[in-house]
């Protein structure tokens, strides 16, 4: 044993060398790289990536554009930052790296998705928009809609509602149409949609809008609105990424109205002779208090995203919850998304997009007067005498106004306290790319938008006056919605020395299956049960129904560009839709464009500080045939039930009577456009600028026209008319300065004038029907004139004498009569434009957004309820300089039973022109090794003011409003529309 004993000693310490050894070794195989990453000023980079090529090993570049990165000798640094052409360094570990970054026209090499395709930026033809999202995460948004809003030339996004949930209109270059939709297609990952109420901004990567016919006319008959395309996220390359962002915020109304008080009130009855009020009578409860209250949102999306060499995902989901300023108003969604990529085989990748949503709301009645239950008008026309709760009836709103037919806010409310409007939508598509050649593909894609709403409403048999007449009322309405799309696409890419091609083609087949279920019961006990059980009597109007469209397409481009200087690029497309009639099916959709880049000529090589100068025009169609009636070509009938409970009734039939009258010769609304446009960058891209100017022309409108009363029907849906619109738009951005501090711009304006130009069966419509007062229509259509201009008397202040208006003879024939309305007010905008202004300093943000329009009329017909002073609603506080004695010199009238101060007149016209500091962000972004070790790459808290501060000479709540929605030929009305608030938001986004 003895003999062995130094061998095992020697054994021992051999191992113990290895252990202290080896790892040294190991280490010393490892290389601590540090560096400095810089411009080509010699100004650090923040935020720039630094990767160790081939690997996820990477960091990001602290506030001095200091990093460090453990790396393998020999390994290959890879390091970019956006705005700047990438760079590779080999560490060689002798010291500290020095990184310069040069700037490069990212703008001009950025990829575009376009109809079926992608493209890069300076290859463009079209007039095509693209949409900054970079400052979504940090605008809290109900609606995706809103990041299109301000941010885009001849693009106009208002919310004429400040109702939860409400969802924005758009309308790109002008309303196209008077009864077919003027909504552009949007496309959802490849998903054609008619609205995106479903979609989290969030989750939202790009936002491209084709606004002229030859970019949009691949999509042929969806497209002659434009079409707005979105991208939501994918995998980023490099790393896995785990975000989370939440925020809470409070809302509240941005203007209080006044009313007049119980002394005031009773004066002004007195003096009018519609309501007799006793004397003593003192304010009991303030109305606006009662009604408004601060509002609040909540909003949290937390996202993983991780992309390898062959395969790409990422999966959202989130919840947002918003009460308005208004009680009962309510919004929330519940949103899902998973998309994923994987590169199955060299020539074949499959993709997957799938969103669910579920999301639910509630509102109020509006855009009525207060005696017909609408809340806004209510709380001015309440007196302040009256108390909430009727004393001599526990459980019922009070309701003694001493003979005036008023309804209070609370009372109003009620009735749609237990309403709920519900839907379910799910959003998916399987696509699949084969790469059959190295330049042909083969991408084929089934979608499918499915929806289910579910709306229910209950008015309580007690508490107001309405439910005891009605003994209680509730309803249950569900419908299922399935729309498919089923695309083939084969594109084909190749290039021949300076020679670019580009060839699509393929199919594309939609389908759209709808029903419908309705039942409503009343005559319920109570409240205790509110659903349809709980009532005794079904009424005769339940029922179901059904219907069904298809679309079949055809589709081809080619794009061809020489050496990047000459392009030319033209698109067919050819639609058959089953709401036409057989023989007028199918309409064929055709568009040239072609570009000339003037700065890659020889003679522009002197001119240095021009990086990108390019000419461009083009003619298209597009069709348009939604918003019509899925069978609108067809004579349709009703069905009359009869009450078989009456005697002899026992066995009797339904009755038909016809609904419409039938058209053979309905065919497609054709809209053609031409456009011509310059593109112009300049010193190094710091500053980019694009002009458009277009001419659209549209025929065969589809309108749902009005026939004799002698007619068997009301109406017959035709071809009617035609309509233009002509405009000019710009777009500017800037890099005001780079470095440490950086300030950029981004500014668009654009001019729209629209015109209605003929129609064929009748030559005047009217429209806009206001105050029951006087049930008169405000809005004149006709030839020459364009849409929505409000018609009736020009107004030419108060007689001193009577304390009546006078107007003005405007035939000069001696008498004021119907002869002497004409136009008042437009309410198209003369242009409306949006700036948003980025400053950064040292992990600092400050977006500054401002939005407005100019030059647009509003009807105020809320003031005929406020300010009217003809029956027994309190008024506002307005009206304490109304007219009282001969003599008196005053702009507001006497208070008088006759009506004839509430005729259409220039008296409620009053411009709508707002500039609106729609969006203020502060945010500081937390970086830097510490946070690195513990796995985070940011910690971003941010605070957001929205519709901070408005600048009009509107005197009701809000002028961004209306009415009518988003209708075409009825625009710019506010009658007791639900305003808009103000939001102060916190929130922060965490990167890991």
């Amino acid at each position: 044993m003895a003999n062995n004993e130094p061998s095992a000693i020697r054994f021992k310490l051999f191992f113990l060398f290895l252990a202290l050894v080896v790892p040294l070794q190991l280490f010393a195989q490892k290389l601590s790289v540090t560096g400095t990453i810089k411009d080509d000023s010699n100004l650090p980079l923040t935020g720039a990536t630094v990767i160790e090529k081939g690997t996820t090993n990477g960091t990001i570049s602290d506030m001095e554009g200091n990093f460090t990165l453990i790396v393998d000798p020999g390994d290959t640094l890879s390091v970019s930052m956006i705005g700047f052409a990438p760079q590779e360094i080999v560490p060689d570990g002798a010291g500290a790296v020095i990184v310069i970054l040069q700037e490069e026209l990212v703008a001009l090499e950025e990829v575009v998705v376009v109809g079926y395709g992608t493209v890069k930026k300076k290859d463009i033809t079209t007039s095509v928009s693209t949409v900054s999202v970079e400052d979504l995460e940090l605008r809290p948004m109900i609606s995706a809609a809103t990041a299109i809003q301000g941010k885009a030339a001849g693009v106009n996004v208002f919310q004429p509602t400040g109702e939860p949930g409400a969802g924005l209109v758009v309308r790109v270059r002008g309303n196209t149409s008077i009864n077919a939709s003027n909504d552009p297609l949007y496309v959802v990952d490849g998903v054609p949609m008619s609205e995106i109420n479903f979609l989290a901004p969030n989750d939202i990567e790009s936002i491209q809008i084709l606004k002229d016919a030859s970019s949009a006319a691949i999509y042929g008959s969806r497209a002659s609105n434009g079409v707005v395309l979105i991208t939501t996220h994918a995998g980023a390359r490099g790393r896995a990424k785990i975000n989370f962002n939440s925020s809470f915020g409070i809302n509240h109304v941005v203007r209080q109205m006044e009313s007049l008080n119980a002394a005031d009130y009773k004066e002004l009855m007195d003096e009018l002779g519609a309501a007799t009020i006793p004397d003593g009578l003192t304010d009991v409860t303030d109305w606006f208090d009662e009604t408004y209250r601060q509002g609040r949102t909540q909003n949290y999306q937390l996202s993983f995203a991780n992309s390898t060499d062959k395969m790409k995902y990422y999966v959202s989901g989130g919840m947002i919850d918003e009460v308005g300023i208004i009680d009962v108003a309510y919004y929330k969604r519940y949103n899902l998304r998973a998309n994923f990529e994987d590169q199955v085989l060299p020539w074949f990748k499959f993709s997957s997009n799938i969103a669910y949503s579920d999301y639910s709301n509630n509102g109020i009645i509006s855009g009525t007067g207060s005696n017909r239950a609408g809340v806004i008008l209510s709380v001015i026309n309440t007196p302040t005498y009256a108390p909430i709760w009727d004393p001599d009836n526990p459980g019922q709103y009070y309701n003694n106004f001493y003979g005036a037919q008023v309804t209070t806010p609370s009372e109003n409310m009620s009735r749609t306290e237990d309403n709920r409007n519900s839907n379910n939508r799910l959003v998916g598509s399987l696509s699949g790319e084969l790469t059959l050649s190295p330049a042909l593909k083969y991408q084929p894609m089934l979608s499918i938008d499915r929806v289910y709403n579910h709306s229910t409403s209950f008015l309580d048999p007690l508490k107001t006056s309405w439910g005891r007449t009605n003994y209680g009322n509730a309803s249950d309405n569900r419908s299922l919605s399935t729309i498919l799309v089923f695309d083939n696409i084969l594109t084909w890419d190749k290039s021949f020395d300076k020679h670019n091609f580009n060839a699509v083609a393929g199919t594309s087949w939609t389908a759209s299956d709808w029903s419908m279920e309705y039942m409503t019961a009343s005559h319920f006990l109570d409240s205790s049960v509110k659903t349809l059980n709980g009532g005794n009597k079904v009424e005769q109007w339940s029922g179901t129904t059904a219907s069904h469209w298809a679309i079949m397409s055809f589709l081809g481009r080619v794009a061809y560009h020489y050496n990047s200087k000459y392009y030319f690029t033209a698109n067919f497309r050819a639609d058959g839709s089953s709401k036409l009639a057989p023989g007028k099916k199918w309409g064929y959709f055709p568009s040239f464009s072609a570009a000339w880049r003037i700065s890659a000529e020889p003679f522009m090589e002197q001119l240095t500080w021009i990086q990108d100068l390019k000419l461009r025009g083009g003619w298209g169609q597009t069709g348009n045939q939604s918003g019509i009636n899925d069978y609108a070509y067809l004579q349709m009938y009703g069905i009359s039930r009869q009450n078989w409970w009456e005697t002899g009734k026992t066995n009797a039939l339904p009755t038909l009577y016809p609904a419409n009258m039938k058209n053979v010769d309905l065919t497609w609304e054709t809209t053609t456009q031409t456009n011509v446009g310059i593109d112009l960058s300049v010193f190094k891209g710091r500053l980019t600028f694009m002009a458009d100017a277009y001419y659209k022309y549209t025929t065969d409108l589809l309108m749902d026209v009005p026939l004799p009363s002698t007619a068997s029907v009301s109406s017959i849906t035709r071809n009617e008319g035609e309509m233009s619109n002509r405009g000019i738009e710009f777009t500017v951005n800037s890099k005001n300065y780079t470095g440490k501090f950086s300030w950029d711009t981004d500014f668009n304006i654009s001019f729209n004038r629209n015109r209605v130009e003929m129609f064929t069966l009748q030559n005047i419509y009217y429209f806009g029907q206001t105050s029951e007062a006087t049930s008169e229509t405000v809005v004149r259509m006709t030839p020459g004139e364009p849409l929505g201009m409000f018609w009736g008397y020009v107004s030419e202040g108060v007689d001193p004498e009577t304390g009546d208006l006078l107007f003005k003879d405007v035939n000069n024939d001696g008498k004021i009569n119907l002869s002497d309305k004409t136009y008042i007010g437009d309410p198209n905008p003369t242009f409306t434009y949006g700036m948003t202004n980025y400053l950064s300093y040292r992990g600092f943000t400050l977006t500054v957004f401002l939005q407005g329009s100019q030059g647009n009329d509003i009807y105020n017909a809320s003031r005929m309820e406020t300010e009217g002073m003809y029956d027994a609603k309190n008024q506002s506080t307005a009206v304490l300089d109304r007219w009282r004695r001969p003599g008196q010199e005053t702009y507001m009238p006497r208070a008088t039973i006759a009506k004839d101060n509430l005729v259409a007149s220039t008296r409620f016209i009053e411009d709508g022109s707002y500039l609106r500091l729609k969006t203020l962000t502060l945010s500081y972004n937390f970086s830097g090794a510490v946070l690195r070790k513990l796995g985070i790459n940011r910690i971003q808290p941010y605070f957001t003011a929205q519709n901070l501060l408005t600048f009009t000479g509107y005197t009701g709540f809000d002028p961004e409003v209306n009415q009518y929605s988003g209708s075409a030929v009825v625009q710019g009305i506010d009658w007791g529309t639900y305003p808009h608030s103000k939001s102060y938001i916190i929130g922060l986004n965490i990167e890991f």
